[in-house]
């Protein structure tokens, strides 16, 4: 099939590596360079994801950061995330990352379950997007250092007995869902409070974005946050831009010669910068 010269270059490079060895140059080429769009969305999906475990709705309500500074939580959240991406988590920014994670969570009462359910969102989630709407599927290599990154990530965070294989681990992530999703009160406040995470949409799609988000999310996470069904155009509407997309980049559109976040990681609630170490629930004080 005809695709544009150079496209699957990176591909095969990220095969030529040791999925375990270079793990973070592979998730990081995947994430920025091969599927940032796709990369996004799927963490944005893993945010809202939470939303369905009563237990984790409870603690991310009753904290009044999600709810009351929706866009400085998100942007706290992306930015922590993405240092770790973009630097690995042996870079003195990852270390600080992952100090600051530690910190955060530490003020809760956190099942080890829900810790492995968590983790597993920033796993699965992007890689069923990618896979779905990207240009190209995930080959093995990237699951593999998809899941090293984040196993590793986990036993830094003192989570204990994560599934060691993706197979073991996609098992438990949809076992979990399956006896733990429930609509509360909770879940219903917070994705009403996060809807707008998903960006302005253009003019002529604004009247559209709640069912817009509506078809992004499966009947369970709807059915858990109180949502209905979205309309059948919503559905066509979002299956058709989404193929048009991975059409235009798997045959038509050059590759990415700069990854995403090469001019840094910035959050619109942040114009003057931020104190890597300091965000998250209470802090978030920006620095000149």
């Amino acid at each position: 099939m005809l695709h544009r010269r150079g496209r699957y270059d990176r591909l095969a490079d990220i095969r030529r590596r040791d999925p375990i060895a270079d793990y973070h140059a592979i998730y990081q080429a995947t994430a920025l360079y091969e599927f940032p769009f796709d990369s996004r969305m799927g963490l944005l999906l893993a945010f809202w994801r939470t939303f369905a475990v009563p237990s984790i709705a409870e603690v991310l309500a009753g904290t009044g950061e999600i709810i009351h500074r929706t866009e400085r939580r998100a942007d706290d959240t992306g930015i922590l995330m993405y240092t770790l991406v973009k630097q690995g988590l042996d870079h003195p920014d990852g270390r600080t990352a992952t100090r600051r994670l530690n910190q955060i969570h530490r003020r809760f009462t956190i099942s080890n379950d829900d810790y492995r359910y968590v983790l597993g969102t920033f796993l699965f989630e992007p890689a069923r997007w990618i896979d779905q709407h990207g240009w190209r599927p995930l080959c093995c290599h990237e699951r593999t250092a998809m899941l090293t990154f984040y196993t590793t990530l986990g036993r830094r965070m003192n989570i204990t007995d994560i599934p060691p294989t993706w197979n073991e681990y996609e098992s438990f992530y949809d076992a979990f869902e399956a006896k733990h999703f429930a609509y509360t009160p909770a879940a219903a406040q917070l994705m009403a409070a996060t809807e707008g995470l998903l960006g302005p949409l253009p003019r002529p799609l604004a009247p559209m974005a709640g069912g817009i988000i509506r078809a992004l999310l499966d009947p369970p996470l709807r059915e858990a946050t109180e949502l209905a069904a979205p309309p059948g155009w919503a559905r066509l509407l979002l299956t058709t831009g989404l193929g048009g997309r991975a059409a235009w980049l798997r045959h038509g559109a050059p590759p990415r010669s700069r990854g995403w976040l090469a001019e840094g990681i910035v959050g619109k609630t942040y114009p003057h910068g931020y104190d890597l170490s300091a965000l998250g629930p209470g802090n978030g004080t920006t620095v000149s």
